[in-house]
């Protein structure tokens, strides 16, 4: 599963949905996502693929702590 927080949202897809496979660099799995999106892949460059014990992923802005 792959969960998603894009612009305000948050929501889950599953990686054959997108094409995802775990072995993928974060790179790719960034421009599949934006493709699923149809959105620029410049949009998701400062977003952190988060990948988890489970093997699902959690695609992110990077968080910035004052």
């Amino acid at each position: 599963m792959i969960h998603v927080r894009f612009e305000g949202r948050s929501f889950d897809v599953n990686e054959r949905q997108v094409n995802i496979a775990g072995n993928m660099s974060d790179r790719a799995i960034k421009e599949q996502l934006a493709r699923h999106l149809e959105v620029n892949s410049d949009q998701l460059n400062t977003y952190v693929v988060d990948r988890r014990p489970s093997g699902d992923f959690i695609i992110r802005p990077e968080a910035v702590y004052g």
